[in-house]
Protein backbone atom coordinates (compact mmCIF):
# COMPACT_ATOMS: atom_id res chain seq x y z
CA UNK A 1 0.00 0.00 0.00
CA UNK A 2 1.06 3.43 -1.00
CA UNK A 3 -0.32 7.10 -0.58
CA UNK A 4 1.38 10.46 -0.99
CA UNK A 5 1.14 13.85 -0.45
CA UNK A 6 0.74 16.67 -3.22
CA UNK A 7 3.15 19.76 -2.03
CA UNK A 8 4.66 23.03 -4.83
CA UNK A 9 7.33 21.41 -5.30
CA UNK A 10 9.04 18.29 -5.66
CA UNK A 11 8.40 14.74 -3.97
CA UNK A 12 9.47 12.55 -1.51
CA UNK A 13 7.78 9.59 0.10
CA UNK A 14 8.64 7.61 3.07
CA UNK A 15 8.77 3.94 3.77
CA UNK A 16 8.87 3.07 7.37
CA UNK A 17 10.58 -0.80 8.21
CA UNK A 18 8.75 -1.16 11.59
CA UNK A 19 1.82 0.00 6.31
CA UNK A 20 2.32 3.32 5.05
CA UNK A 21 4.38 4.49 2.28
CA UNK A 22 4.02 8.16 2.26
CA UNK A 23 4.70 10.30 -0.54
CA UNK A 24 5.53 14.15 -1.80
CA UNK A 25 4.45 14.73 -5.64
CA UNK A 26 4.27 17.21 -8.10
CA UNK A 27 5.42 17.13 -11.74
CA UNK A 28 8.79 18.52 -12.53
CA UNK A 29 9.38 20.91 -15.68
CA UNK A 30 9.99 18.32 -18.56
CA UNK A 31 13.22 19.53 -19.56
CA UNK A 32 14.35 17.90 -16.20
CA UNK A 33 12.98 14.74 -16.60
CA UNK A 34 14.04 11.41 -17.93
CA UNK A 35 17.77 11.46 -17.00
CA UNK A 36 18.82 7.78 -16.96
CA UNK A 37 22.11 8.39 -15.55
CA UNK A 38 24.08 11.47 -13.61
CA UNK A 39 27.14 12.03 -12.30
CA UNK A 40 26.94 11.91 -8.86
CA UNK A 41 29.27 13.52 -6.21
CA UNK A 42 29.30 14.43 -2.10
CA UNK A 43 31.23 17.27 -0.88
CA UNK A 44 31.50 18.41 2.65
CA UNK A 45 31.59 22.00 2.96
CA UNK A 46 32.66 22.79 6.36
CA UNK A 47 33.04 25.86 8.68
CA UNK A 48 36.57 26.14 9.24
CA UNK A 49 38.52 26.10 12.12
CA UNK A 50 35.24 24.92 13.86
CA UNK A 51 34.58 21.55 11.56
CA UNK A 52 31.97 20.35 13.48
CA UNK A 53 29.32 23.00 11.66
CA UNK A 54 29.40 21.55 8.01
CA UNK A 55 26.82 20.80 5.40
CA UNK A 56 26.69 18.08 3.01
CA UNK A 57 26.34 19.03 -0.93
CA UNK A 58 25.03 15.84 -3.32
CA UNK A 59 25.26 17.15 -6.71
CA UNK A 60 23.99 15.40 -9.18
CA UNK A 61 24.73 16.22 -12.88
CA UNK A 62 22.56 15.13 -16.04
CA UNK A 63 23.08 16.28 -19.43
CA UNK A 64 21.17 19.24 -19.31
CA UNK A 65 20.17 19.74 -15.83
CA UNK A 66 21.40 19.33 -12.66
CA UNK A 67 20.06 18.48 -8.94
CA UNK A 68 21.75 20.17 -5.88
CA UNK A 69 20.38 18.54 -2.37
CA UNK A 70 22.22 20.22 0.71
CA UNK A 71 21.41 18.74 3.92
CA UNK A 72 22.39 20.10 7.05
CA UNK A 73 22.51 19.61 11.12
CA UNK A 74 22.35 23.34 11.63
CA UNK A 75 19.55 23.95 13.99
CA UNK A 76 16.82 20.71 13.02
CA UNK A 77 17.80 18.58 10.47
CA UNK A 78 16.99 19.63 7.32
CA UNK A 79 17.23 19.44 3.36
CA UNK A 80 17.20 21.76 1.03
CA UNK A 81 16.70 20.54 -2.85
CA UNK A 82 16.96 22.97 -6.26
CA UNK A 83 17.24 21.73 -9.86
CA UNK A 84 18.24 23.79 -12.38
CA UNK A 85 18.25 23.13 -15.92
CA UNK A 86 21.94 23.54 -16.21
CA UNK A 87 24.45 20.82 -15.72
CA UNK A 88 26.77 23.47 -14.73
CA UNK A 89 25.03 25.00 -11.41
CA UNK A 90 26.97 25.66 -8.56
CA UNK A 91 26.05 26.03 -4.66
CA UNK A 92 27.31 29.01 -2.98
CA UNK A 93 28.12 29.35 0.87
CA UNK A 94 28.79 32.55 3.05
CA UNK A 95 29.53 31.34 6.53
CA UNK A 96 29.36 34.60 7.87
CA UNK A 97 25.97 35.40 6.69
CA UNK A 98 24.60 32.05 7.27
CA UNK A 99 25.04 31.30 10.76
CA UNK A 100 23.76 35.32 11.57
CA UNK A 101 20.81 36.17 13.14
CA UNK A 102 19.87 37.25 8.84
CA UNK A 103 20.90 34.27 6.99
CA UNK A 104 19.28 35.69 4.00
CA UNK A 105 21.72 34.89 0.84
CA UNK A 106 23.70 32.83 2.77
CA UNK A 107 23.13 29.73 0.57
CA UNK A 108 22.23 30.15 -2.98
CA UNK A 109 22.49 28.19 -5.79
CA UNK A 110 24.12 30.09 -9.41
CA UNK A 111 22.97 30.79 -11.87
CA UNK A 112 20.03 31.65 -10.12
CA UNK A 113 18.14 32.25 -13.42
CA UNK A 114 18.74 28.20 -14.04
CA UNK A 115 16.33 27.79 -10.96
CA UNK A 116 13.61 25.44 -12.10
CA UNK A 117 12.21 24.61 -8.32
CA UNK A 118 13.22 24.22 -4.83
CA UNK A 119 11.92 22.98 -2.06
CA UNK A 120 13.10 21.82 1.26
CA UNK A 121 12.15 19.26 4.19
CA UNK A 122 12.86 20.40 7.65
CA UNK A 123 12.74 17.16 10.50
CA UNK A 124 12.18 19.66 13.34
CA UNK A 125 10.71 17.47 16.43
CA UNK A 126 10.31 13.06 17.34
CA UNK A 127 7.34 12.44 19.53
CA UNK A 128 6.76 10.16 21.82
CA UNK A 129 3.53 8.31 22.78
CA UNK A 130 2.69 5.93 25.25
CA UNK A 131 -0.02 3.18 22.85
CA UNK A 132 -0.99 0.82 26.19
CA UNK A 133 -4.42 2.48 26.47
CA UNK A 134 -4.92 3.39 22.86
CA UNK A 135 -8.00 3.88 21.19
CA UNK A 136 -8.92 1.72 18.04
CA UNK A 137 -10.69 5.27 16.56
CA UNK A 138 -8.53 6.50 13.85
CA UNK A 139 -9.26 10.01 14.36
CA UNK A 140 -8.37 10.34 17.75
CA UNK A 141 -4.62 10.78 19.15
CA UNK A 142 -2.41 7.69 19.33
CA UNK A 143 -2.23 7.75 22.90
CA UNK A 144 -0.38 9.51 25.69
CA UNK A 145 2.11 12.05 24.37
CA UNK A 146 5.46 12.90 26.18
CA UNK A 147 7.42 15.84 25.66
CA UNK A 148 8.79 16.09 22.58
CA UNK A 149 12.22 16.07 21.93
CA UNK A 150 12.78 19.51 20.00
CA UNK A 151 15.96 18.01 16.91
CA UNK A 152 17.02 21.78 16.82
CA UNK A 153 18.58 21.22 20.24
CA UNK A 154 20.33 17.73 19.44
CA UNK A 155 24.38 17.74 19.17
CA UNK A 156 25.42 15.58 15.50
CA UNK A 157 28.72 14.40 14.41
CA UNK A 158 30.94 15.77 12.03
CA UNK A 159 29.74 14.49 8.50
CA UNK A 160 32.97 13.68 7.73
CA UNK A 161 34.01 10.97 9.98
CA UNK A 162 30.84 8.76 7.83
CA UNK A 163 31.43 10.06 4.28
CA UNK A 164 31.61 6.98 2.19
CA UNK A 165 32.16 8.15 -1.88
CA UNK A 166 31.79 4.44 -2.75
CA UNK A 167 28.11 4.17 -2.10
CA UNK A 168 27.41 7.77 -2.31
CA UNK A 169 26.28 8.08 1.34
CA UNK A 170 26.69 9.59 4.87
CA UNK A 171 24.96 9.99 7.74
CA UNK A 172 23.91 12.44 10.70
CA UNK A 173 24.11 10.64 14.40
CA UNK A 174 22.94 13.15 17.07
CA UNK A 175 21.86 12.68 20.73
CA UNK A 176 19.77 15.64 22.54
CA UNK A 177 22.43 17.93 23.84
CA UNK A 178 20.09 17.87 27.31
CA UNK A 179 19.12 14.25 28.29
CA UNK A 180 17.88 14.80 32.48
CA UNK A 181 16.02 11.44 32.14
CA UNK A 182 18.74 9.50 30.51
CA UNK A 183 16.72 8.23 28.01
CA UNK A 184 19.42 8.83 25.27
CA UNK A 185 22.42 7.74 27.25
CA UNK A 186 22.98 4.66 25.36
CA UNK A 187 20.93 5.85 22.05
CA UNK A 188 20.88 7.94 18.69
CA UNK A 189 18.78 9.23 16.71
CA UNK A 190 20.36 9.20 12.80
CA UNK A 191 19.94 10.43 9.39
CA UNK A 192 21.74 8.09 6.89
CA UNK A 193 21.57 9.86 3.33
CA UNK A 194 22.33 7.77 0.14
CA UNK A 195 22.42 9.23 -3.24
CA UNK A 196 22.45 7.04 -6.88
CA UNK A 197 23.71 7.85 -10.14
CA UNK A 198 21.52 5.08 -11.91
CA UNK A 199 18.22 3.61 -11.33
CA UNK A 200 17.41 0.37 -9.53
CA UNK A 201 17.37 -1.20 -5.90
CA UNK A 202 19.75 -1.08 -2.42
CA UNK A 203 20.89 -4.33 -1.58
CA UNK A 204 19.42 -3.78 2.06
CA UNK A 205 15.89 -3.27 2.87
CA UNK A 206 13.63 -1.94 2.26
CA UNK A 207 15.04 -2.05 -1.18
CA UNK A 208 12.74 1.05 -2.43
CA UNK A 209 12.67 1.44 -5.87
CA UNK A 210 14.43 4.39 -7.00
CA UNK A 211 16.08 6.37 -9.94
CA UNK A 212 19.05 8.72 -10.76
CA UNK A 213 16.90 11.66 -10.20
CA UNK A 214 16.23 10.44 -6.34
CA UNK A 215 18.08 10.28 -3.07
CA UNK A 216 17.20 8.20 0.00
CA UNK A 217 16.93 8.77 3.40
CA UNK A 218 16.77 6.30 6.79
CA UNK A 219 16.60 7.61 9.95
CA UNK A 220 17.09 5.35 12.65
CA UNK A 221 16.13 5.38 16.12
CA UNK A 222 18.46 2.94 18.29
CA UNK A 223 18.90 2.55 21.58
CA UNK A 224 17.16 5.20 23.28
CA UNK A 225 15.21 4.37 26.25
CA UNK A 226 11.43 4.62 26.08
CA UNK A 227 9.42 6.49 28.41
CA UNK A 228 6.53 4.15 28.19
CA UNK A 229 5.88 0.32 28.42
CA UNK A 230 4.76 0.38 24.72
CA UNK A 231 6.02 3.61 22.96
CA UNK A 232 5.34 4.65 19.53
CA UNK A 233 7.68 7.44 17.97
CA UNK A 234 6.61 9.93 15.13
CA UNK A 235 8.23 13.18 13.06
CA UNK A 236 7.19 16.31 12.87
CA UNK A 237 7.88 17.38 9.31
CA UNK A 238 7.67 20.93 7.75
CA UNK A 239 7.80 21.04 3.62
CA UNK A 240 8.70 24.79 2.49
CA UNK A 241 8.14 25.75 -1.12
CA UNK A 242 7.69 28.14 -4.04
CA UNK A 243 3.91 27.51 -4.30
CA UNK A 244 0.85 27.94 -1.60
CA UNK A 245 -0.64 25.52 0.13
CA UNK A 246 -0.29 22.23 1.99
CA UNK A 247 -0.42 19.03 1.01
CA UNK A 248 -2.94 16.77 0.82
CA UNK A 249 -2.85 12.93 1.46
CA UNK A 250 -3.97 10.68 -0.80
CA UNK A 251 -3.73 6.58 -1.38
CA UNK A 252 -2.56 4.34 -3.60
CA UNK A 253 -2.37 0.53 -3.71
CA UNK A 254 -0.32 -2.16 -5.97
CA UNK A 255 -0.73 -5.14 -6.80
CA UNK A 256 2.78 -5.91 -6.30
CA UNK A 257 3.92 -5.68 -2.69
CA UNK A 258 6.95 -8.03 -2.69
CA UNK A 259 9.07 -4.54 -1.83
CA UNK A 260 5.93 -3.18 -0.14
CA UNK A 261 7.82 -2.06 3.52
CA UNK A 262 5.73 -3.47 7.12
CA UNK A 263 5.10 -0.19 8.63
CA UNK A 264 3.41 0.98 10.59
CA UNK A 265 13.49 27.28 11.80
CA UNK A 266 16.34 25.66 9.77
CA UNK A 267 19.35 28.73 9.20
CA UNK A 268 19.43 27.25 5.37
CA UNK A 269 16.10 26.49 4.94
CA UNK A 270 16.10 30.73 5.98
CA UNK A 271 19.21 31.46 3.70
CA UNK A 272 17.79 30.46 0.86
CA UNK A 273 14.24 30.83 0.35
CA UNK A 274 14.23 34.22 2.96
CA UNK A 275 10.83 35.39 3.70
CA UNK A 276 8.89 34.72 0.62
CA UNK A 277 7.50 31.40 0.73
CA UNK A 278 5.20 29.18 2.46
CA UNK A 279 5.73 25.98 4.82
CA UNK A 280 3.32 23.69 6.41
CA UNK A 281 4.17 20.63 9.33
CA UNK A 282 2.68 17.61 9.12
CA UNK A 283 2.67 14.28 11.06
CA UNK A 284 3.80 11.12 10.57
CA UNK A 285 3.59 8.47 13.55
CA UNK A 286 4.65 5.19 13.05
CA UNK A 287 4.34 1.44 14.50
CA UNK A 288 1.04 0.28 15.82
CA UNK A 289 -0.04 -0.64 19.80
CA UNK A 290 -0.12 -5.11 18.89
CA UNK A 291 3.17 -4.39 18.17
CA UNK A 292 5.75 -6.07 17.83
CA UNK A 293 7.39 -2.45 18.38
CA UNK A 294 10.23 -0.35 18.99
CA UNK A 295 9.89 -1.62 22.68
CA UNK A 296 10.90 -5.15 21.79
CA UNK A 297 14.49 -4.51 20.07
CA UNK A 298 14.64 -0.49 20.75
CA UNK A 299 15.63 -0.16 17.34
CA UNK A 300 13.08 1.63 14.68
CA UNK A 301 13.94 2.93 11.20
CA UNK A 302 12.20 5.19 8.27
CA UNK A 303 13.31 4.96 4.60
CA UNK A 304 12.56 8.14 2.44
CA UNK A 305 13.10 8.89 -1.00
CA UNK A 306 13.44 12.73 -1.89
CA UNK A 307 13.38 13.51 -5.92
CA UNK A 308 12.05 15.45 -9.27
CA UNK A 309 9.35 14.75 -11.22
CA UNK A 310 6.88 11.17 -10.70
CA UNK A 311 8.10 8.64 -7.96
CA UNK A 312 9.82 5.78 -9.64
CA UNK A 313 6.90 3.57 -11.09
CA UNK A 314 7.14 -0.31 -9.69
CA UNK A 315 6.74 -2.78 -13.02
CA UNK A 316 5.56 -6.59 -12.01
CA UNK A 317 8.59 -7.97 -10.13
CA UNK A 318 10.02 -11.53 -11.59
CA UNK A 319 8.37 -13.25 -8.35
CA UNK A 320 5.06 -11.71 -9.00
CA UNK A 321 5.10 -12.56 -12.86
CA UNK A 322 5.92 -15.91 -12.08
CA UNK A 323 3.48 -16.67 -9.76
CA UNK A 324 0.64 -15.29 -12.11
CA UNK A 325 2.20 -17.42 -15.16
CA UNK A 326 1.62 -20.23 -12.81
CA UNK A 327 -1.32 -19.01 -11.97
CA UNK A 328 -3.15 -18.03 -15.32
CA UNK A 329 -1.03 -21.06 -17.72
CA UNK A 330 -1.79 -24.26 -15.55
CA UNK A 331 -5.72 -23.66 -16.11
CA UNK A 332 -4.57 -22.75 -20.01
CA UNK A 333 -2.07 -26.05 -20.29
CA UNK A 334 -5.15 -28.27 -18.95
CA UNK A 335 -8.22 -26.34 -20.89
CA UNK A 336 -5.65 -27.11 -24.23
CA UNK A 337 -4.72 -30.37 -23.58
CA UNK A 338 -8.65 -31.29 -22.52
CA UNK A 339 -9.44 -29.82 -26.60
CA UNK A 340 -6.74 -31.62 -27.85
CA UNK A 341 -8.15 -35.07 -26.37
CA UNK A 342 -11.45 -34.49 -27.68
CA UNK A 343 -10.26 -33.70 -30.79
CA UNK A 344 -8.04 -36.89 -31.52
CA UNK A 345 -10.61 -38.89 -29.73
CA UNK A 346 -13.11 -37.38 -32.23
CA UNK A 347 -11.00 -38.09 -35.15
CA UNK A 348 -10.32 -42.27 -34.16
CA UNK A 349 -13.95 -42.52 -33.69
CA UNK A 350 -14.08 -41.25 -37.31
CA UNK A 351 -11.77 -43.74 -38.84
CA UNK A 352 -13.71 -46.99 -37.53
CA UNK A 353 -15.95 -48.63 -40.77
CA UNK A 354 -19.02 -49.74 -39.90
CA UNK A 355 -19.02 -54.09 -40.15
CA UNK A 356 -22.34 -54.95 -41.71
Amino acid sequence: MSGYEKPSRGWGFCAPSPVLLLSLLTAAPLGLLGEETRQVSLKVISNAPDFSQNLLHIRAVGTNSTLHYVWSSLGPPAVLLVATNTPNSTLSVNWSLLLSSDPDGGLMVLPEESIQFSSALVFTRLFEFDSTNMSDAASRPPGKSYPPYSLANFSWNNITDSLDPATLSATFQGHPVRDPTGAFANGSLAFRVQAFSTSGRPAQPPRLLHSADTCQLEVALVGASPRGNRSLFGLEVATLGQGPGCPSMQEQHSIDDEYAPAVFQSPIVRAFFKTQDHSCAFNLTFGAPTGPGYWDQHYLSWSMLLGVGSPPVDALSPLVLGIMAVALGAPALMLLAGGLFLLLGRKRDSEYQAIN
